[in-house]
């Protein structure tokens, strides 16, 4: 992972996933209200990236899986295999973080 600059001194790239993920140095209810806000908008940015990054990652396991399928050589089959369960681990924690301004909507409702 590496740090992105500007605003996003709030972010780190994560290369595992493809995308900025927030690094907050301080709990959110000590961020300036303004600061907050232009966060929220860096975000919804990264989060609009998240649905065709899904996608992307979804075509590689179906190719993986196409391989799979004509794979007769073990040692090959379980390393597609191991692939396979990475990628989907990624489209996983995508989903979780997809939701993550979900959660903080419902929390500004609630509060």
């Amino acid at each position: 992972m590496k740090m992105v600059s500007g605003l996003r001194t709030h972010f780190v790239h994560d290369d595992r996933l493809g995308i900025d993920l927030p690094k907050l140095e301080r709990p959110w209810e000590l961020i300036a209200p303004e600061l907050q806000a232009a966060i929220i908008a860096h975000w919804e940015v990264v989060r609009g990236q998240i649905p065709d990054r899904i996608f992307r990652l979804e075509a590689s396991i179906r190719a993986k899986q196409g391989e799979l399928d004509a794979e007769e050589d073990f040692r090959t089959a379980c390393r597609l295999n191991g692939e396979i369960a990475e990628l989907a681990s990624r489209i996983n924690d995508l989903q979780i973080w997809y939701r993550i301004q979900q959660d903080m909507e419902e929390t500004k409702r609630h509060s």
